[in-house]
């Protein structure tokens, strides 16, 4: 046999080891398919899909109608009967929607629990600003990813013309965003009012609170509680207005100030929450706010951070490296910090021993608490 006609006989041999697609050779392992590359390279399909039943208010339409057929659908959103079909069918198979056949073959569209829970417009929890303001800045600075990669800044917003991504952001879009934030900080606010027991606390400091969503969350759980919101004076308004509406003005308060730059916190809390917070910032920052936070607290006061963190092998999980990421595009200097981080920072501000409380929310992973000891701060190198 040639040398030729034995390499030709090898070859023949490999692939019918492992014919691959359409009987083409090549290693593959086995059971290894592209199916996983699909649906990442088109995973923005599915957000785009929200986004667009969100801006045409389709979801609060049927809320309305109480469910309708495709013809009533279309013609109330002012569309053709083409993308009406498209967009009809992949809200029903994202969930988002439910298809009840009817016997005359025209069948009726309804809001799934889901989407009637968070996207409809004027409900308690409604999530579509959160989805507005992804889709208006955050997917187009998305889109931009590999700049932002090469500059490390973000994409989002401009940092040499303004002060943060808020500044010029539609109002409208920017109060749908906060209404979502709320809602998002309510559901991660009650998980950590399971996992972490509040009783022997009194006075709790939401050190960027926002609209106060774990106060409102936990002083309804501990009504013993009182909690305070620092906040800039225009986000603590917001605050004082959400605790006045839901009949809690007496257990929450808010104080006008800027964690950053204020040299102290206000005193006079034993337990001080940090809830997606420290994502924001560089460590440096990071480190002094904990040193703030130890320096505001009694003997024994505890600081309580909730984030989505890192594991510290960084191999995970997802959502934690994925909002790191999103710092990228969004903020100057923001990461998703690992365990470890948050150890030895928190040693360093003088605090105890860590201790990791696992959370199943959306907004953070973990709950990690850390007391006040009684010697001095120290801030090794």
């Amino acid at each position: 046999m040639t040398s030729a006609a034995a390499t030709e006989q090898e070859r023949s041999a490999e692939r019918q080891r492992d014919p691959g697609p359409g009987g083409e050779g090549g290693p593959r392992p086995p059971g290894v398919t592209p199916v996983p590359l699909m649906e990442l390279t088109t995973g923005f399909w599915r957000f785009k899909v929200l986004a667009a039943g969100v801006e045409l208010g389709l979801f609060t339409l049927l809320e309305r109608l109480g469910g309708a057929g495709a013809e009533r659908i279309r013609t109330e959103l002012g569309l053709p009967a083409r993308p009406a079909r498209m967009l009809l069918a992949c809200c029903t198979a994202l969930g988002l929607l439910e298809r009840l056949p009817a016997p005359d073959g025209a069948a009726r569209y309804r809001n799934s629990p889901l989407a009637a829970a968070f996207l409809v417009e004027g409900r308690p929890h409604y999530f579509g600003g959160f989805v507005g303001y992804s889709d208006r800045y955050g997917y187009p600075g998305w889109g931009r990813l590999t700049e932002a990669l090469h500059a490390d800044r973000p994409t989002t917003w401009d940092p040499d013309a303004q002060e943060s991504a808020f500044v010029t952001a539609d109002p409208a879009v920017l109060e749908g965003f906060w209404g979502a934030m709320f809602t998002l900080s309510s559901f991660t606010a009650a998980a950590l009012g399971e996992a972490y027991d509040f009783t022997a606390h009194r006075r709790l400091l939401d050190v960027g609170g926002g609209a106060g969503a774990f106060p409102v969350s936990l002083c309804r759980r501990y009504p013993h509680l009182r909690a305070t919101v620092l906040d800039l004076p225009r986000v603590a308004a917001m605050a004082r207005a959400k605790a006045a509406e839901l009949g809690l003005a007496e257990s929450i308060g808010a104080a006008d100030g800027d964690f950053l730059r204020d040299a102290e916190l206000p005193p006079g809390h034993d337990v001080i929450l940090l809830s997606m917070i420290l994502h924001d910032w560089d460590e440096g920052t990071c480190r002094r706010l904990l040193e703030k936070c130890w320096a505001a607290l009694p003997p024994g006061g505890a600081v309580v951070i909730c984030e989505l963190v890192l594991d510290d092998d960084e191999c995970g999980p997802a959502p934690a490296a994925l909002m790191g990421l999103n710092m990228l595009v969004e903020t100057r200097a923001g990461h998703n910090w690992t365990y470890a981080e948050y150890a030895r920072w928190l040693t360093a501000a003088g605090f105890g021993p860590m201790t990791v409380l696992p959370l199943d929310a959306a907004g953070a992973n973990a709950a990690l608490v850390a007391r006040k000891e009684c010697a001095a701060a120290v801030n090794p190198a």
